[in-house]
């Protein structure tokens, strides 16, 4: 089942999941050993790359990118590198140049091949198995590399290592020919070179912000690393080129001036720590908005699922502040403790952790798994943030200043909701649909359990007293398996989306974390000469279909949907709601931050950021409705 808003704009920038039609294939009667086929090599990846990118739409496009700056970034690490190159070239070509040490060019002893050859043909294969060539890598899964190949039309690599200048190029993820010495080389390092295949993805268009985010990230994760980001497709070519020597503390303080937000107090808090190999740190800060903003990460992988050094983090921080608290009077003995939201709330936090065997959940590492990260987070955070509030007395009391007062709106949000909902089941048709309400009226004899699912629901609501205990399962199955935002491509419809997500962020989100939240795609153009009708999508997919009807002469018509209100129904159904051949934008975690990012400088009360958006982004503006 689905829900449907039909409202306005839908920005390119976001993820993308496509859905297409199912071919019906015949079945046949007879199923035996000569059915199940083995998959040999780089053969699996093409056939099922969803498996090792996440998708086939620009978010598993972009994670090539990201695939291969990992491996540079595992080289800075190791303390070899301290410079990393991405360039966007001509059909949208991407290089990736790192002055580390460059891949080994010797032949690998269980294979009798070079060892550059395998890291590119060979998945699972790489130098973070434990074989001591890295301590520390967020590249743990040895397919990398070989993905990215096997899920592009051409690559190329070249390493420069011991003097000599090496190179192999690959296509669809075979070698077309032996590595290769090309001469002598004077510095050292690896260049991988790739075009994504189009045959596999949905478009093959990189996204420059999409892409500078992520480096960004990786710039302030790694002190002292200097990465330049360079797109050379367009006429006039765009550098920066991004160093931080404040690593992690500028990371936030870059995110509170992008946000345009106010401090409560200057200095950031910095907590650092190191236990059996494994080092943790933590940037954080408080600011005057109602809004937590936690980023971690392991190994420099961002994890937008948390995990283990997340809610150790978590924690810690809720611990520290309410043991303060209580120190110091500030929360009385009748007083009930501060919750993890009354304290993160206006937090912004940075957690990075290196481990030597960091355990990702899938390919794309979302969520880190090791149990002891946990403890080492949880202690060192608790021990050094308490020891700072000591130290700091005047931030310690701004902070939980703040915290308590989170605390009192939500007790008096608590208490109004009370007034105005305490009604039995029998006496109002607002209360929720899933609450067993219990018989009693009074207030301070009542008492409701909120349980996770129905399936525990059931057996509280068997085992309860129905005088004064009430049962609400807050998670059960969801009536609709996707929330679609349809929207027309115009500004005011681009304001409208941004609103949505943010308010699915800030009130809905385990929609977003769980992948529920869609936006449809309605087409941008209708092109047609005679009876054929071609719908696009993009202003290169218009210029396509004008040339290919006007290839014999003629001239082709073309419409531009300025909104939904402009296509019939049958056109609509077609195009955009026909599950057969729509196309869909699954929001993601990144896309609600960056959602409620611009909500809050465009609508916030700080003119300054405001004005500073408006100018840096006026010169992108285009199909201005006046």
């Amino acid at each position: 089942m689905y829900i449907i808003f039909s409202l306005a704009a839908v920005p390119a920038e976001l993820s993308i999941k496509g859905e297409s039609s199912v071919e019906n294939k015949p079945i046949s009667e007879q199923y035996d050993g000569s059915q199940i086929q083995v998959l040999e090599g780089l053969e699996a990846v093409r056939k099922r790359p969803g498996m090792y990118i996440g998708s086939t739409g620009p978010q598993g496009l972009h994670h090539l990118v990201y695939e291969i700056v990992d491996n540079a970034i595992d080289e800075a690490l190791a303390g070899f590198c301290t410079h990393i190159e991405v360039e966007l070239l001509p059909d949208n070509v991407v290089r990736v140049r790192d002055n580390g040490r460059g891949i080994p060019v010797d032949i690998q002893p269980k294979l009798g091949i070079p060892a550059v050859t395998v890291v590119f043909t060979v998945l699972h294969a790489g130098g973070k198995f434990g074989g001591g060539g890295y301590k520390v890598s967020g590249g743990l899964h040895g397919v990398g590399a070989s993905v990215v190949n096997a899920l592009s039309t051409w690559l190329e690599v070249e390493v420069h290592r011991d003097g000599r200048c090496w190179k192999q190029r690959f296509e669809h993820g075979k070698a077309t020919g032996d590595l290769t010495d090309v001469g002598p080389a004077a510095e050292s390092g690896t260049s991988v070179t790739f075009a994504a295949d189009p045959a596999i993805f949905e478009t093959t268009l990189y996204d420059y912000d999409t892409l500078l985010t992520r480096l960004r990230e990786q710039a302030f994760l790694n002190a002292g690393v200097r990465i330049t980001f360079s797109d050379l497709r367009g006429a006039e070519p765009v550098s920066e080129s991004m160093c931080y020597e404040g690593g992690i503390k500028s990371f936030v303080d870059y995110i509170h001036k992008r946000r345009g937000v106010e401090v409560l107090h200057d200095e950031i808090i910095y907590i650092a720590g190191e236990q059996n190999g494994q080092m943790a740190e933590v940037a954080l800060q408080y600011n005057d908005t109602y809004n937590d903003l936690v980023l971690s990460f392991a190994n420099n992988i961002h994890t937008p699922e948390g995990g283990t050094h997340e809610a150790g983090f978590k924690a810690a921080l809720t611990r520290a502040l309410n043991d303060y608290a209580r120190k110091n009077a500030i929360l009385k003995d009748n007083d009930k403790n501060l919750t993890g939201d009354d304290v993160r709330e206006g937090l912004t936090a940075v957690i990075s952790v290196k481990l030597t065997d960091a355990q990702f959940e899938g390919q794309t590492k979302a969520k880190l798994g090791n149990t002891e990260i946990r403890s080492l987070v949880d202690g060192i955070v608790y021990e050094k943030l308490s020891y700072f509030l000591e130290e700091n007395p005047a931030v310690a009391r701004t902070i939980l200043d703040k915290g308590v007062g989170a605390a009192r709106a939500r007790e008096a949000a608590r208490r109004a909701r009370e007034l105005t909902r305490r009604k039995s089941a029998l006496e109002t048709a607002s209360l929720p649909g899933k609450l067993a309400d219990c018989s009693e009226r009074e207030l301070e004899r009542t008492e409701i359990y909120i349980v996770e699912g129905d399936s525990a629901g059931g057996s509280a609501k068997s085992g309860r007293d129905r005088r004064y205990q009430a049962i609400l399962p807050l998670w059960g199955k969801l009536r609709y398996g996707k929330v679609i935002i349809m929207a027309d491509a115009d500004v005011d419809g681009s304001h409208i989306r941004t609103l949505l997500l943010t308010f699915f962020f800030r009130f809905m989100r385990p929609l977003i974390e769980e992948g529920h939240v869609y936006i449809a795609q309605p087409p941008l153009f209708k092109v047609a000469k005679g009876k054929k009708v071609y719908y696009a999508f993009s202003d290169e997919e218009r210029d396509r279909y004008i040339a290919e009807l006007t290839e014999n002469g003629g001239k082709a018509e073309v419409q531009r949907y300025k909104g939904l209100g402009e296509m019939d129904p049958e056109q609509l159904w077609e195009t955009t709601m026909d599950p057969a051949t729509r196309t869909m934008i699954q929001v993601t975690m990144q896309d609600a931050v960056k959602a409620d990012e611009v909500f809050t400088i465009l609508m916030g009360d700080k003119v300054a950021p405001r004005r500073e958006f408006i100018e840096q982004n006026a010169k992108y503006v285009s199909n201005l409705d006046v």
